[in-house]
């Protein structure tokens, strides 16, 4: 028998490669012969880079960059082979870099994230995937943009500052000083999510709270983003408030469009076309995916709806190992998953869960693939 292990990481308390890893075992414990292929996926969020450079056969590099409040943090990308990287904004610019009761998307910086953009050019890379999920910020893409070159003015000629309430001083838009290795670098864009940059279904009223905006802020966050908008339509002649997956990391999704010359894509399913998934499918037998939590965003544009997508053209039976299951999960039965099975055994605390994610992973691969034995003894 031959199983193919593809899932997202369990965000928080677990890799994409330590899930495979305990799913594994699990299977080991009760089938020690089985083949197992272990392919480690993402969606443009937390773990895209490891699933890259594990998939790839890739190496780490790390540089010092801003983080979202201008202090110093270590962040590591890939690179894929001599001109391909791949990066994580949320390694320069994420949210879990942001202590709960400093979060504040007026003054958060996309800044480092264009650091690391610089740094796989001045490697030598000239295409860069960008896995945009997990910010911290809202500022259009602007502080990106500063760190490739890029000066934002404010009516008296000044360089506006860092973060989302900024983006209402600017006044002028000057490419001057632009990076020129981006004219032949092509940034591809990874992501999950469709939202336009302003609006109600914008990146401040859908993404704002998260990050620590109240109300009041996140229509001043909007507001910002709209004046960003008419700016950059002025000097680029580009509209950016209402195109799709340009909310995508507080507009960061906007900013790489306009300055970068960057394209949008499905986290997931350009992440499996790079690291070839079909090759591996036309002769297994089953396909065990999963993430943290399952719900309703599941079935649009995750990782394990992606991974079931391209399992059911060669009508893989799919399962799915979760940590939680939330509310709308059961959407996924239409997209090619045939069952969700939850770690969690027995009643136990989130932190309790969090400590034991693996063991309980290993034990609940058991249990289904006793049932997939079973199945096979009539």
């Amino acid at each position: 028998m031959k199983i193919v292990i593809a899932s997202d990481s369990y965000k928080g308390s677990c890799t994409t490669l330590q899930v495979a890893d305990a799913i594994e075992r699990g299977i080991r414990n009760v089938m020690p012969d089985c083949e197992v292929v272990k392919i480690p996926v993402a969606d443009g969020g937390e773990g895209t880079v490891d699933a890259l450079v594990i998939g790839m056969g890739g190496k780490y590099e790390y540089v010092e960059v801003k983080g979202p409040l201008g202090d110093a943090v270590k962040a590591k990308f890939g690179i894929l082979d001599n001109d391909l990287a791949v990066l994580e904004m949320a390694e320069a610019s994420g949210l879990t870099l942001v202590d709960k009761d400093k979060r504040n998307p007026l003054h958060t910086t996309t800044f480092g994230t264009g650091q690391m953009i610089r740094e796989a050019m001045k490697k030598g890379c000239r295409k860069i995937y960008v896995g945009i999920g997990g910010s911290a910020t809202n500022d259009g893409g602007v502080g990106m943009a500063q760190a490739l070159g890029v000066s934002f003015k404010d009516r008296d000629g000044n360089e506006i500052g860092f973060g989302g309430e900024a983006l209402c001083r600017i006044m002028e838009i000057d490419l001057t000083n632009l990076d020129e290795r981006l004219a032949e670098t092509e940034i591809i864009v990874l992501s999950d999510v469709s939202n336009p940059l302003c609006g109600e279904n914008g990146a401040s009223y859908v993404y704002g709270p998260q990050k620590g905006a109240t109300p009041d802020m996140v229509k001043e966050l909007d507001r910002c983003l709209m004046h960003y908008s008419d700016k950059v339509e002025e000097k680029l002649g580009m509209e950016l408030a209402h195109i799709p997956g340009a909310g995508a990391a507080g507009g960061l999704g906007a900013g790489l469009m306009a300055f970068c010359n960057a394209k949008l894509f499905n986290g997931v399913d350009k992440l499996l076309e790079l690291v070839h998934i079909e090759r591996h499918f036309w002769d297994a037998d089953l396909v065990i995916t999963g993430e943290g939590k399952m719900d309703t965003q599941t079935a649009f544009g995750k990782a394990p709806a992606g991974v079931a997508k391209i399992a059911k053209i060669y009508k893989l039976p799919v399962i799915a190992i979760v940590g939680s299951i939330g509310e709308g999960a059961s959407k996924v039965y239409e997209h090619g998953i045939d069952a969700i099975f939850d770690i969690v055994s027995s009643p136990m605390s989130l932190d309790e869960a969090m400590e034991n994610v693996e063991a309980l992973i290993g034990q609940t691969t058991e249990n289904i693939i006793r049932l997939v034995m079973l199945g096979g003894k009539r």
